[in-house]
C-alpha cells in the first residue's frame, strides 16, 4: 500500500476517513494561525502521517462496518470549496437532500470526491471532468445491481450542465443565516469552547456542538441592529474602490455584559470563493482569534484611561495643566511597566488640530475639546503603566493578543483595539465602575426541549464608584459642547463619549454609553493610510452613526442621569498661582517650589526679575506643572504706573484703556479656563495677572485670560481628537 515514493502511496477510504477527521477538527481551533498548523500536519506528505493513518484505519475497521464507515466519510468529507459532507453537497448543487437525489445526481456528487477543485459543480469548467467520472460510476453501479437498466439509461443520457445543476444558497453555516446576522452568528461560532454549559473542556464542547441538535438564543437585539446595520449601509459604502474602507459599530447592554448588535458596512462572506469587494470574512468588530482583525486604533478615546489614572492619583477635573508644548523628551516619561515597548528615547512631538497653540487648560477642558497637548502633559505627570493599568481594569486589551504598549504617546491612542473592547471598557465607566465580560448566548435548548444555561453575566468593580462618576463627568461635556456635540442623540436619556481620530484622519471613532447600552463605532482604513478628510465627511460619518444607534437604543433602554462627580475630585491637589510680577527669578523660583510647582525661563531676564509670564496669576494649576517666564523687569524700582481693572471688557476696550495710560509692555491675550472658543480676540476680559491698583512698570508684560468665542457648528473637526 506504500511504496518507497511517499506521494505515490494510495490510501484506503478508512485512512481517507482519518485524514478528513483530522482536518474538520483543524478548523475548530480557536485562531487561525493553529487552525493552519493543524491543517498542515493533517495533509502533510510523510511516511509518519501514512503509518499513523494505518494504525487508526486498523482500529476503525475492527469496530464499525464497512457500510457504518461509508457513512462517517461522505458525512464529512469536501465536495468543493466550503462544502463538506454530502448532505450539504445535495443542497448546494442540487437544491434537495440527499435522500432525493436521481442516480445521475447521487452519481455526479459522487465524482466531485477523488478530485474537488477540478470536478465540482459551482464551476461551468468542470462539467466536462465532471460528466466522465459521474459516467464510470453509472456503470459501475449498474454492474453491481444498485440501478435498473432503465435508471442507467435514463441517467447516463442526462448531461451535466447548467439545467441539471441548480445551485442553491447555503442552508448551513453562517451564509445561511440573516444577512443582518451573519457576523454575530460567526462570533458565536468562534466562541463555541466558552460556552462552559456545554461541556467540562473546550474539546467536550466543541464536540457537544458539532452533534448538532441545538437551538441558540442569542442575545442580539434584531431590532436595534437593524437599525445600526441599516446605518452602516447608509452612509459607508462597501465598494469603495479608492481606498479599503471600513466600518463598524457594537453595542452591549453595561449591567450584564450582552451583545445587543455587531455592524459592519462589509457583507459577511467566508466561503473559499468569496464575494468580492463588498465582501469579507473579518469581523472588525472582535478580536483576532474570534473573527480575524487585528482592531485599530483607537485615537484620543484612549485619553479617557489617561484622565482615570489623574483621578486615581488624587489630582482633579479643575486643575490646569500645560497645553503650550508640542515636543517631549520621551526619557522623561515614567513607565514602571518593563513590557510596554521602552525604554523610550527621542524626541516626541505631536500638535493639535490645525496647529492650534493653547497655553493652557483644564483636566475638564482638555478632555471635552480633546487637547493633545494637555493630555501629553497630564501622561508626563504619570507612570505610563498607571494609565495601562487602568485601560486593563475595564477589560481593554490589544485585538491581536499583544501587550499594550507604554510609549508616551500611547496617551493619543496608538494602540489597536476592538470596537467591541471599546464598548465594554465605556460601558464600565457608566455602570458606576462596575465592567462586564461580553456574553452573547442566554440559553440552549435541545431538539427535545430541554432547556441548557446560555452564558451567565460576569460582572465586577474595575473602579470606584467616585473615580467612575468623576470620569463621565467631561465625558458628558464631550457630547453636550465638546468634540462629540454632532453625535448628540437628545431627548431625555444622557449620555457621555469620546471622540477618537488619529493621525492624518486615517481612523475615526466615536464611543459612549447610557447609564444601560454602550456602543462603539468605527470609521477608518481597514487597511491603508487614507486621509477620511479627502472623503466627502468622512471624519462626522461616526457621529452620524453613533447619534441614530443611540437614539433607538435610549428609546427601548432608557437610562438614568450621571452622578456629580465629588468636590475632591473636581478640585483635586491643585495650587492657585500667585503673582509672581517683579519677583527676583530665585525669589519666584523658592515660591513656586513651595506650592509644588516649576520655574522656567524661556527668554533673558533684565535686572532679574520677573515681567511676563503664564499662566496668569489666579489659574488654578496642577501640582508639577511649569509656569514659564516670557519676558522681562526692567529695574529694581517700584512700578510707575497703577494696573487699570479690565476684567469685563472688550478686547479693543482693554487695549484702548492701557494704551490711554502710557502703558507700552507687551500684551498676551489667551483664552481661559472654562472657554468654549479659541479666539482670544473674540469675547471679554475674565482675568488679568496684575491686580487693578497695583504698581506696574509702563514696560511690562501683561497675560490677560479672554472668555472666549462659542465652539463652532457640529461636526467641524476643529480639534485633533
Amino acid at each position: 500500500m506504500i511504496s518507497g515514493d511517499i506521494e505515490s502511496g494510495a490510501s484506503t477510504l478508512t485512512m481517507q476517513l482519518v485524514k478528513n477527521t483530522y482536518i474538520q477538527r483543524s478548523q475548530y481551533l480557536p485562531t487561525p494561525e493553529e487552525q493552519q498548523a493543524a491543517y498542515q500536519e493533517a495533509i502533510e506528505t510523510s511516511f509518519q502521517r501514512k503509518l499513523n493513518e494505518m494504525k487508526l484505519a486498523i482500529g476503525i475497521e475492527k469496530r464499525y462496518t464497512k457500510e457504518e464507515i461509508v457513512e462517517s466519510y461522505l458525512n464529512i468529507t469536501g465536495f468543493g470549496g466550503n462544502t463538506y459532507g454530502v448532505q450539504a453537497a445535495a443542497q448546494k448543487y442540487f437544491g434537495k437532500s440527499a435522500s432525493n437525489l436521481t442516480p445521475a445526481e447521487a452519481a455526479s456528487l459522487m465524482a466531485i470526491v477523488q478530485y474537488p477543485a477540478t470536478r465540482n459543480l459551482e464551476n461551468p469548467a468542470n462539467y466536462a471532468a465532471n460528466q466522465a467520472r459521474r459516467d464510470v460510476i453509472l456503470a459501475a453501479m449498474y454492474a453491481e445491481e444498485y440501478i435498473t437498466e432503465a435508471q442507467y439509461e435514463r441517467a447516463i443520457n442526462t448531461p451535466v450542465n447548467s439545467s441539471f445543476v441548480n445551485i442553491s444558497p447555503p442552508k448551513a453555516g453562517c451564509l445561511a443565516g440573516d444577512v443582518y446576522a451573519r457576523f454575530f452568528c460567526d462570533y458565536v461560532i468562534k466562541n463555541v469552547e466558552n460556552f462552559e454549559s456545554l461541556g467540562a473542556t473546550p474539546e467536550e464542547r466543541n464536540e457537544r456542538w458539532r452533534k448538532g441538535g441545538l437551538n441558540v438564543y442569542t442575545t442580539l437585539n434584531m431590532s436595534l441592529q437593524t437599525t445600526a446595520q441599516d446605518r452602516i449601509w447608509e452612509l459607508v459604502p462597501n465598494d469603495e474602490e479608492r481606498f479599503d474602507l471600513g466600518s463598524a459599530s457594537t453595542s452591549i447592554e453595561v449591567t450584564t455584559g450582552r451583545v445587543l448588535t455587531m455592524a459592519q458596512n462589509k457583507i459577511f462572506n467566508d466561503s473559499e470563493e468569496g464575494g468580492g469587494l463588498e465582501t469579507t470574512a473579518v469581523n472588525f468588530n472582535t478580536d483576532r482569534p474570534y473573527g480575524g482583525s487585528s482592531g485599530f486604533q483607537v485615537g484620543s478615546t484612549y485619553k479617557i484611561f489617561a484622565l482615570i489614572a489623574w483621578l486615581q492619583r488624587g489630582y482633579g477635573l479643575n486643575e490646569v495643566v500645560d497645553a503650550s508644548r508640542t515636543e517631549l523628551e520621551q526619557a522623561g516619561f515614567l513607565d514602571t511597566c518593563g513590557d510596554g515597548g521602552g525604554p523610550w528615547a527621542g524626541l516626541w512631538e505631536f500638535k493639535n488640530s490645525a496647529d492650534l497653540e493653547i497655553p493652557s487648560a483644564s483636566v475638564y477642558e482638555a478632555t471635552t475639546r480633546s487637547i493633545n497637548t494637555a493630555y501629553a502633559a497630564i501622561a508626563e505627570q504619570l507612570d505610563q503603566c498607571e494609565i495601562r493599568t487602568a485601560a486593563e481594569s475595564l477589560l481593554v486589551h490589544r485585538a491581536d493578543g499583544g501587550v499594550l504598549q507604554t510609549n508616551p504617546s500611547a496617551v493619543l491612542g496608538t494602540n489597536e483595539i476592538a470596537p467591541l473592547t471599546m464598548a465594554t471598557a465605556f460601558g464600565g465607566i457608566a455602570n458606576a465602575g462596575v465592567v462586564c465580560q461580553p456574553i452573547i448566548v442566554d440559553r440552549f435548548v435541545t431538539d427535545e426541549g430541554e432547556t441548557i444555561p446560555g452564558q451567565e453575566s460576569s460582572c465586577r468593580q474595575a473602579l470606584s464608584p467616585e473615580i467612575a462618576a468623576a470620569t463621565a463627568y467631561p465625558m458628558r461635556g464631550v457630547i453636550t459642547g465638546g468634540t462629540g456635540s454632532r453625535s448628540n442623540p437628545g431627548g431625555d436619556v444622557p449620555v457621555i463619549g469620546k471622540t477618537g481620530t488619529t493621525d492624518s484622519q486615517v481612523q475615526t471613532w466615536m464611543v459612549g454609553s447610557s447609564t444601560n447600552v454602550a456602543t462603539a463605532v468605527w470609521v477608518g482604513n481597514i487597511i491603508g493610510d487614507f486621509s477620511l478628510r479627502g472623503y466627502s465627511g468622512g471624519t462626522v460619518l461616526r457621529h452620524d452613526i453613533w447619534r441614530v444607534i443611540m437614539q433607538d437604543a435610549n428609546e427601548q433602554y432608557g437610562g438614568e442621569s450621571f452622578p456629580r462627580p465629588s468636590n475632591r475630585l473636581l478640585e483635586g491637589s491643585g495650587v492657585s498661582l500667585p503673582d509672581i510680577t517683579g519677583l527676583t527669578i530665585d525669589e519666584a523660583t523658592v515660591l513656586l517650589e513651595g506650592l509644588g510647582l516649576r520655574l522656567e525661563v524661556t527668554e533673558g531676564v533684565v535686572a532679574g526679575r520677573v515681567g511676563l509670564y503664564e499662566p496668569a496669576a489666579g489659574t488654578y494649576l496642577a501640582r508639577g506643572m511649569t509656569v514659564r517666564v516670557t519676558g522681562a523687569g526692567g529695574g529694581e524700582q517700584l512700578g510707575n504706573l497703577l494696573m487699570p481693572s479690565l476684567v469685563g471688557l472688550s478686547v479693543d476696550q482693554a487695549n484702548a484703556t492701557m494704551d490711554s495710560l502710557g502703558m507700552t509692555g507687551a500684551r498676551q491675550y489667551s483664552c481661559g479656563p472654562g472657554s468654549v472658543g479659541s479666539d482670544p480676540n473674540v469675547g471679554t476680559v475674565a482675568a488679568q495677572n496684575v491686580g487693578p491698583g497695583a504698581q506696574i512698570w509702563n514696560y511690562t508684560g501683561l497675560q490677560i485670560q479672554v472668555s472666549c468665542g462659542i465652539l463652532p457648528a457640529p461636526g467641524d473637526d476643529v480639534f485633533l481628537d
